[in-house]
Formats: C-alpha cells, structure tokens, sequence
C-alpha cells in the first residue's frame, strides 16, 4: 500500500541522484552503514545526516537536513518512526523529490502530509532490497546480486 513498484522505480531512477540518508553514521554495524555503501555502487550520491555530522564513505556529513548546502532529491530515513514525521517535514521544506522510510519505519500520517506537498513516498521498504528485485540499470559498480 505504502511502496508500489512504480513509486519505488521512479524514485530509484527519476528521482535524482543526491541521497540525504539521516542516520548514516560511521557504525559499520548499523544497516545505513551498508544500505549507503549499495546506494554509492548504483551510482548515487549519499549525503549522511546525523548529529555527529560525522565523514561517512567518502562524503561530508551533516546534523540535519537544513544545513545541508546544496539541494538533495531523496530523503532516506533511518530513524524510528516516532521522529520519522518530522524528518519527512524537514524533507518537504528541504525541496526534496521523494522521501523513503526505510524497514520497519512508518507513519502513516507523514505518508499522508509528505504525498499532499506532492513529493514520491515509500514506508516499510530498503533499497538495497528493491535495487536488485527491480533489475535497476543504475550506474556503478556491482550490485548486491552481481559479482
């Protein structure tokens, strides 16, 4: 209901290639750690966004969405779904294309508010997952499911 096939494939190829992933740390042991890392190989550009602002594979981190100085297209979320509206507010405000709750993340009312202000939405689903369950063409390296 929340993650159609067209939704997920537009966002993953029409959306644009600037990925704001807030909850990307330098914990290898958290799952923004390697969702990043796929998200990098199919060639999109990951923006961590945490309150350390910490440096994540390769690129300059930031405390939040609105000190990030340069437009993002995709909003991903890492947080709980307590604070994920929020989050999909600041995404809205930021200009953003398209928000992505990720596993286990929803707020059904944030779906509702983020899809109002006309931008693409999907809860309850992982690109890493759907990259290669879709097939995508995407630039980069090799996926997940390639060699």
């Amino acid at each position: 209901m929340y993650a159609d096939t067209e939704t997920i494939r537009r966002i993953l190829e029409d959306s644009g290639d600037t990925w704001a992933v807030v909850g990307l740390s330098n914990n290898r042991s958290r799952a923004a750690h390697g969702v990043a890392e796929v998200l990098q190989r199919f060639g999109k550009r990951v923006v961590p966004v945490h309150p350390k602002a910490e440096r994540v594979h390769g690129e300059e981190g930031y405390a939040s969405l609105a000190d990030i100085p340069f437009p993002v297209d995709v909003v991903d979320v890492f947080v709980n779904s307590e604070l994920a509206g929020a989050v999909a507010d600041e995404a809205v405000a930021k200009g953003a294309k398209a928000v992505w709750f990720q596993l286990g993340v929803v707020d059904e009312k944030a779906y509702e508010r983020t899809r109002a202000a006309g931008l693409d939405m999907v809860m309850d689903r992982c690109p890493a997952i759907e990259i290669p369950r879709l097939g995508q063409g995407l630039s980069g390296g090799s996926g997940p499911d390639r060699p």
